[in-house]
């Protein structure tokens, strides 16, 4: 390309552009893509596979349909950067991408009206663009829905269930099967395996197309070849076997290949016109255009900072701690080792998680499920009934959608499963789809269940120990990142349930605090003793459930103020925990609550920045520490007088 030639992709201020473009300059804007994706993600991270992988069906799918008139419906919606830079959203904005201020690294209604559906979990498109194709059939219009899922979708218990009311619910909805065998790690399970064989059945392709080729070829030939298609289904394969869409009530066309733009256009164009719901099976390479994500499609699935010529992650400052995960993963591979009934669960992140080691190690320990957190609960739950001792690590977000699991088959049966929930906290580039900012809430109202909170890795450990040798539901909560530094025991220690650690003795105020907000807390005391003089106590609570209210009540009858700190909304938190014990102790001490706001905490550049926009950055928590000690003596002074 000249360097004097202007880009095409800045030229695209919107989806009419694209339409615009001579058939001919569409692999070079392509390829301007790929080149923007990777020149931006290699700074900013992001996921950088599934991006790179759906150029061509983007852009044919914007040649095809009309946005936002049209609505794309994009799972998970970490494939949606090409969408982003075909509708208006490129530049500086694209190039901010996942940073405070800039673009979302998923789609997002309030950031474009061309973003049709919200997303950030895998499974939700079928069902949503299901709603809105019937949505739009009650009200009588004519614009089209097209749900973009990719094939680990599949493996998600709700995409099967949307796909079972599909003919049902309408007769107009198109489908596009992203088949690119990969999830986050390779895709697992039958399903897998099913969709591997339909793509290389070209004796299958070849008679169906054949067929319909025939059929439409004869006078009245369209509702001849509808009867084929009706009378196959119910004859069940007679003569030629159908696929598994066809059996539920779709139209299955391919598999084509899904970087070639006029095939892709072709079918998207055909099946604009079906008067039945209609699924296109599209074959990609996830990478496509980075050698590096070819080569390594895990690692490139979701990426931070990278070079962009050899793939090599930036090495994170000299002296940074291991993450917690990486320790999780290694106590797992430990505790497995000494015990057999000792296993690993995950739900299609084995490297996110930590346990990867573990499947290198004792792959008969080691279990991924694929994309289905309420399966693999279930599972779990299932092994725990028959004497193991299954552990589930599951990111804190993604377990919200197993919760009836949790209630239901493993804390209404008391079983012993032990749950770890890596990015407890904020997953701040992500954004509110990925935070894990409601974990405390909606746990600590489920009988039998012991919910902790380590203040650094050697204490993860211990409450991992604690958790599988406990014979009942343990939940440990975890942000993710590096820790703290400290070196892991040896031999972990087994910890009494509900006792806090108390690290500092007070007289004037004690501050509770939970996990990463015990260092703060620290470093809060120590400040208000040297520029105040005051008597400042810090207790690692360790446990919410079950609160050590013992302590807790010895310090609220003698110390004036009790001050909570939490990484999770305050909404039914840690803090809500502490005042419902106080109260029902009848103890009306004085007690002041810092954790996250009642709102959906939007995504950043980093902790500290959106700490800082939410009232909870050092400088700010040392404030209303001091104000509310402030406003008390004051209140008590008065009250002497």
């Amino acid at each position: 390309m000249s360097e004097d030639k202007p880009r095409l992709l800045d030229g695209i201020k919107g989806p009419a552009d694209v339409k615009a473009l001579a058939a001919a300059d569409l692999p070079r804007l392509a390829q301007e893509i790929r080149d923007e994706i990777i020149s931006v993600t290699a700074v900013r991270g992001g996921h950088v596979g599934p991006n790179l992988g759906v150029v061509e069906l983007s852009i044919a799918l914007h040649r095809v349909f009309d946005t936002p008139a049209d609505s794309f419906v994009f799972d998970v919606a970490h494939q949606g950067y090409v969408h982003k830079l075909l509708t208006g959203r490129g530049g500086d904005f694209f190039g901010r991408l996942r940073q405070s201020g800039g673009a979302s690294g998923f789609l997002c209604r309030s950031e474009s009206d061309h973003d049709s559906f919200g997303a950030g979990h895998a499974g939700t498109a079928l069902s949503a663009a299901l709603g809105m194709a019937t949505a739009r059939d009650l009200k009588g219009t004519n614009e089209h829905v097209v749900a973009v899922c990719g094939d680990a979708a599949f493996t998600c218990g709700i995409t099967l269930e949307a796909l079972n009311n599909v003919v049902s619910s309408t007769k107009r909805l198109i489908v596009v099967l992203n088949d690119n065998q990969w999830s986050i790690a390779r895709n697992v399970g039958a399903m897998a395996k099913y969709l591997n064989r339909l793509s290389t059945s070209t004796t299958y392709n070849r008679i169906h197309h054949d067929l319909e080729k025939f059929f439409t070829g004869l006078p009245h030939g369209h509702e001849m070849n509808q009867l084929w298609v009706k009378w196959k289904r119910e004859t069940k394969d007679f003569f030629v076997n159908s696929s598994l869409f066809e059996k539920f009530g779709l139209r299955y066309i391919g598999p084509i290949d899904g970087h070639n733009l006029d095939e892709l256009q072709k079918n998207l164009e055909f099946a604009k016109q079906c008067d039945v719901p209609v699924l296109i099976h599209v074959m990609t390479v996830k990478g496509k255009g980075l050698e590096a994500a070819l080569n390594s499609p895990e690692k490139f699935h979701g990426v931070g900072a990278f070079d962009p010529i050899t793939g090599d992650s930036l090495r994170p400052k000299p002296g940074t701690p291991p993450a917690y995960q990486e320790q999780f993963g290694n106590a797992m591979v430990r505790f497995a080792k000494a015990d057999p009934r000792v296993v690993g669960i995950t739900a299609a992140m084995p490297s996110g998680t930590g346990l990867s080691r573990l499947a290198a190690e004792l792959p008969r320990q080691f279990f991924d499920v694929g994309i289905a957190e309420e399966h693999a609960v279930l599972f779990a739950a299932g092994m725990a009934t028959r004497g193991m001792r299954p552990v589930c690590a599951i990111y804190s977000t993604f377990l919200q959608r197993s919760y009836d699991q949790i209630v239901h088959d493993v804390a209404l049966q008391n079983l012993p499963v032990t749950f770890c929930m890596d990015r407890a906290g904020l997953s701040p580039n992500d954004g509110p789809t990925h935070h894990g900012l409601f974990d405390l809430a909606y746990l600590r109202c489920v009988p039998n269940v012991t919910l902790m909170q380590p203040k650094d890795e050697d204490e993860l450990v211990d409450m991992l120990h604690t958790g599988i040798e406990l014979g009942t539901p343990a939940f440990i909560r975890y942000p993710r990142g590096p820790g703290t530094g400290v070196r892991v025991k040896d031999q972990p220690q087994k910890l009494e349930i509900g006792h806090a650690e108390v690290l500092r003795e007070g007289s004037n105020i004690m501050l509770w605090a939970l996990g990463p907000m015990v260092r703060e807390a620290l470093a809060i005391a120590e400040r208000l003793k040297a520029e105040e003089n005051l008597s400042v106590g810090v207790v690692n609570a360790r446990f919410v459930r079950p609160l050590d209210r013992t302590l807790l009540l010895s310090q609220a009858t003698v110390v004036p103020l009790i001050v909570t700190l939490e990484d999770h909304v305050l909404t039914g938190g840690f803090g809500s925990a502490v005042l419902e014990a106080l109260q029902e102790a009848d103890c009306a001490a004085a007690v002041e609550r810092i954790g996250w706001p009642d709102r959906f905490v939007e995504h950043g550049s980093s902790v500290e920045v959106l700490r800082a926009a939410h009232g909870m950055s050092p400088g700010e928590m040392h404030r209303r520490v001091l104000e509310r000690w402030r406003k008390l003596s004051a209140e008590r002074v008065e009250a002497d007088v």
